[in-house]
């Protein structure tokens, strides 16, 4: 039975997939330190759905803290690990760089050393769709420069791609990273947009509308994203035998290591986000219109090119069946 950590268990992604792995039989650690970035009450809940499930471990700490991590990696042996532990939030990172540099670098760090020595199979990491930062050809394509990111949460990303490529060079050890674009669906955060929205328009509140409604996202679908990270783990990077030093390429490498879009590969604008959203509430909101703001990007889309050819897949919820059911879950959860 195979055995994986999950960083970031009681998060939204994070309790997604741990509830995929032991739903098909295998074993989870569950790691989170179930910080107060967001109402740790989602979270406890998340976890209150977990816990009691078979195969399923969960320890309260904190990736960045190198003594909890090493004597996790000395108490259990993985087969794969997932990191999707993190400080999230692009605007939040301007006012709080520290809390960025601990848990996605140093955190990460910690990990890669972890899985180096207890010899891991596979680790898979979340990195982002931010990391594309000024660049505006579209769709983004994971085979693209991404030198120039806009937000130091986007920046932390990078690194984590960079680390996790030396690590790959220097020990072998199998790497991958998934850069995740606008996920949403049931138990997703209350920093994003879907989320503050709903609860706006249900309480009859201004919600705030960037660069005046003039944005597009690739929106995707939480369950979309765990079968690409579930189909992924599965199978552990492998060197590149084609990749060419002298036109080297940025999503492959002679080690073993690899980058992924998952993303809905159909971009949307954000007043007909709105809109959808509006429909499956039965009213209309309040819409307060105001600039873009520092470190955020007009439009994202990906090109998933790569994860189509590699794995089969491809995203297929719309946008209205993801918000119809988001919607039936904040109901529920909320009693609204």
């Amino acid at each position: 039975m195979a055995l994986t950590l999950v960083t970031g268990a009681a998060g939204f992604i994070g309790f997604h997939l741990t509830k995929k792995l032991l739903d098909r039989g295998d074993s989870v650690v569950g790691v989170d330190n179930l910080n107060d970035y967001y109402d740790p009450k989602l979270k406890q809940s998340r976890l209150s759905l977990l816990l009691p499930l078979p195969n399923f471990q969960f320890f309260a700490l904190d990736i960045a803290h190198r003594e909890s991590m090493q004597q996790m990696f000395r108490d259990f042996h993985f087969n794969a690990v997932v990191n999707l532990a993190a400080q999230a939030g692009v605007r939040y990172s301007i006012d709080n760089p520290y809390s960025y540099i601990e848990s996605n670098i140093v955190g990460f760090a910690n990990l890669l050393e972890g899985c180096r020595h207890s010899r891991v199979d596979h680790l898979v990491f979340a990195s982002s769709s931010s990391i594309y930062g000024a660049n505006t050809r579209m769709p983004f394509s994971v085979h693209h420069n991404v030198d120039h990111p806009l937000s130091l949460y986007a920046a932390s990303k990078k690194t984590n791609e960079l680390m996790a490529h030396t690590y790959a060079h220097l020990f072998r050890l199998p790497t991958t990273g998934l850069r995740f674009f606008t996920v949403y669906g049931p138990w997703g955060r209350p920093d994003m947009a879907l989320f503050k929205f709903t609860r706006a328009i249900l309480s009859g509140l201004p919600m705030e509308v960037y660069n005046h409604g003039r944005m597009q996202r690739d929106f995707t679908y939480i369950d979309d994203i765990i079968e690409g990270i579930i189909r992924i783990v599965d199978r552990p990077a492998a060197p590149d035998p084609l990749w060419d030093s002298h036109q080297p390429d940025p999503a492959t490498s002679n080690a073993p290591y690899r980058i992924y879009n998952i993303g809905n590969n159909r971009p949307v604008e954000l007043m007909h986000y709105i809109e959808a959203l509006e429909l499956f509430l039965g009213r209309q909101g309040i819409k307060t219109m105001l600039p873009m703001q520092p470190g955020d990007v007009s439009a994202t889309w990906a090109d998933i090119d790569d994860l189509v050819t590699d794995f089969g897949f491809k995203p297929q919820t719309s946008i209205e069946t993801g918000i119809e059911r988001f919607v039936s879950w904040y109901r529920d959860y909320y009693k609204v």
